[in-house]
């Protein structure tokens, strides 16, 4: 099986700070892969160069939407790289908070809408209707991640685990293949951080691949199918959860003795 995304020796240099350093990996179309590693390894950069945030320096980032279509994408801008077909959430929540739960995820629907300046001006009959589709889709998804029933409350009203929630429901309403969850666990209570295990295998279950940074090795250890480490801004090992477990370059530069057997 192809893979539907390609990390193909990404290096980023800012002046003199290698903030990564030829780094390949794939991920695997319908897994979820974690990118883990210490804070400064890299995980970030990498997911910034994947949206179009940034350009690599070097190497390339090949996405393939459908199998035997790859698209380099190194020089996309992030509204494109969206286009493709690939989402993402962010380590400090960025929601419009003075707008409502349902103009949040009606943001991510417009990505993909056909209507025009005129058309939004003069509301024709098809911008009308577009608009209408637009609103069922995103109720679709304020009910998929449990808040339907919060759709006209303000953004800013929601509780921190519900606003982590909601721009997931808006990176899922620009209809990706691909969705990158940026330490989506963090500042989650226990019952929260269930919650979120069962949102991500219904993600799945969407045909939606899924990479995630994450701090929470509990979690990590028991959702992913593999990852993927990083330390200073290279690849350290890549492989399933128990191979990382026991791998000593990764104990030693991230787990610590006790994660490596808890």
């Amino acid at each position: 099986m192809n893979p539907i995304l390609k990390i193909d020796g990404v290096t980023k240099r800012f002046g003199g700070l290698l903030a990564l350093n030829d780094v390949e990996f794939e991920v695997r179309r319908g897994e979820i892969m974690g990118l883990i590693g210490p804070n400064g390894a890299g995980k970030t950069t990498m997911f910034n160069c994947i949206a179009g945030v940034y350009a690599p320096t070097e190497g390339k980032v090949v996405f393939a939407a459908e199998e035997g279509a790859p698209t380099v994408t190194n020089g996309f801008k992030p509204e494109r790289v969206t286009a493709l077909g690939i989402a993402r959430t962010f380590q400090n929540i960025r929601l419009f908070s003075e707008l409502t739960v349902l103009d949040n995820v009606r943001i991510g629907c417009h990505c993909r809408s056909r209507a025009n300046f005129f058309g939004a001006v003069l509301r024709s009959r098809a911008q009308r209707q577009e608009e209408a589709a637009i609103i069922e889709r995103s109720m679709r998804w304020l009910d998929f991640v449990g808040l339907g029933a919060q759709a006209l409350a303000q953004a800013s009203a929601l509780s921190y685990g519900n606003q982590r929630r909601l721009e997931i429901a808006r990176a899922l309403a620009t209809g990706p293949r691909l969705i990158m969850l940026d330490e989506p666990a963090a500042g989650m209570n226990p019952q929260e951080t269930r919650m979120l295990v069962d949102l991500i295998h219904n993600i799945l279950a969407e045909g939606v691949t899924v990479v995630l940074i994450e701090h929470d090795m509990k979690l990590v250890m028991r959702i992913c199918n593999r990852l993927v480490v990083l330390d200073h801004g290279m690849k350290i090992a890549d492989g399933t959860p128990e191979e990382i477990r026991g791998d000593e370059r990764v104990i030693e530069a991230y787990l610590g003795r006790g994660a490596a057997h808890a």
